[in-house]
């Protein structure tokens, strides 16, 4: 068994090569052609991705027939293909996003293998093969985070029957449209900022918006699980970092039909008070809007998570659905979280705002980002810390939050 090319990763020792040709033993079924002699050539290659979800494109001059696998210790995905000759540069597949290594090359007479390394449990969400418009054919996978008990139940139920090649493989269905089809409405809340990350500090008291945020979105879950017909997940529940892209990762995960992310940060203007909701737009509605959008944005930054990646490719892998619809949803929850508010809790002026949140971007969950307040004014910062107006104010937002669903899911608004 030939061992499989290095890509861009780190060097392959051979006790690991050893390891893995051990592991990944299997018999594979031959390319289904009419050439059946003749290798399959994959031309070219490419990978975009974040740490939480990333799509890998390896294009073919024909049809290829493959096969899926999981392999744990490390955690591994394995694509099984006839035999091929990989005749793209290393760099075109240099592991990235959710992969820290990634291999390919011949296993033996017949057959070939890419092996994809992930930094953590990993999934595929969908793996299939596509016709190019110009030549032959692409290979797409579609990639994403799990949990570890999820991964192993991945090994554990899987077969590795050679007769398993196809040309096309839904590995796990993707939650489809705004609303949920299971009858429970399922809210994602998300404190902001976590773990290394602590986000903005109190004027005063110094308190991170970390725990700030975690107060409030423990409460908000908790009352929102008592209404009926509502199920309400935290994305952290303890001070853990996450990624802007794990936590709309874990959102679509738990099927969520809303999305709303909790946030107290602070400006230069320390007069400037009051709660304010934004959606997401590609044009901020104002400098400040934009000036917290870039500010939040820089999460992942901070915590040493920055990776570029090209928008498009990453709305392809999430959903292929309208974004303006979903917009649309986004923009009347926001209107009745600022009735709901009016009059009870303080408002800056155009409390409905818009910028570009990266932690806004699922195409197919309705979205909030929610400025509690602003730590930088003295008086925010006393009612951030008291739990007399913390209940008051998750208590009005679960309000508006019902409206929402019995006005907006209901068609009555």
């Amino acid at each position: 068994m030939c061992r499989p090319a290095v890509g861009a990763g780190s060097a392959f020792s051979l006790f690991s090569g050893l390891l893995i040709a051990l592991c990944l033993l299997c018999p594979v079924s031959v390319r289904a052609t009419e050439k059946p002699d003749e290798p399959l050539l994959a031309f070219s290659a490419r990978i975009v991705g974040d740490d939480a979800r990333s799509r890998v494109v390896v294009d073919f001059d024909d049809k290829p027939e493959f096969s899926v696998h999981y392999v744990a210790s490390p955690e591994r995905i394995v694509i099984d293909l006839p035999t091929t000759a990989f005749g793209f540069p290393a760099e075109d597949l240099a592991a990235r996003g959710l992969f820290k290594d990634i291999r390919y090359g011949t296993m033996g007479e017949g057959s070939a293998r890419i092996v994809l390394t992930a930094q953590r449990p990993v999934k595929l969400v969908s793996a299939e093969v596509q016709k190019n418009e110009d030549r032959g054919f692409r290979l797409v996978l579609d990639a994403e985070i799990t949990t570890k008990e999820k991964f192993a139940e991945l090994v554990r139920t899987q077969s590795w029957k050679s007769s398993e090649l196809k040309q096309s493989a839904v590995i796990e269905g993707l939650p489809d449209g705004a609303m949920s089809k299971d009858g429970v409405f399922t809210i994602a809340i998300d404190a902001g900022h976590g773990g290394i990350d602590a986000g903005a500090s109190g004027a005063v008291t110094k308190t991170p918006e970390k725990d700030i945020t975690l107060a409030f979105a423990k409460i908000l879950v908790e009352k929102l699980n008592k209404q009926t017909g509502i199920r309400a997940f935290l994305t952290r529940s303890n001070d853990s970092f996450l990624s802007l892209s794990e936590r709309v990762v874990l959102a679509r995960q738990g099927k969520a039909d809303l999305f709303i992310s909790l946030h107290a940060d602070t400006l230069g203007q320390k007069n400037i008070r009051g709660s304010t909701v934004y959606t997401l737009s590609d044009t901020a509605s104002d400098k400040m809007a934009a000036a917290l959008a870039a500010r939040e944005n820089l999460s992942d930054q901070l915590a040493g998570y920055s990776i570029e990646v090209p928008q498009p490719e990453i709305a392809d892998i999430l959903l292929d659905l309208t974004r303006r619809e979903t917009q649309a949803f986004s923009i009347s929850l926001a209107n009745r979280v600022v009735k709901s508010f009016e009059g009870q809790i303080g408002l800056i002026n155009n409390p409905h705002r818009f910028a570009g949140f990266q932690v806004l971007r699922a195409p197919d969950i309705p979205s909030i980002l929610l400025e509690l307040g602003f730590l930088s004014n003295e008086g925010d910062e006393k009612l951030l810390l008291s739990e007399e107006w913390r209940d008051k104010l998750t208590s009005l937002l679960v309000d508006a939050v019902l409206k929402y669903r019995g006005e907006t899911v209901a068609g009555g608004g």
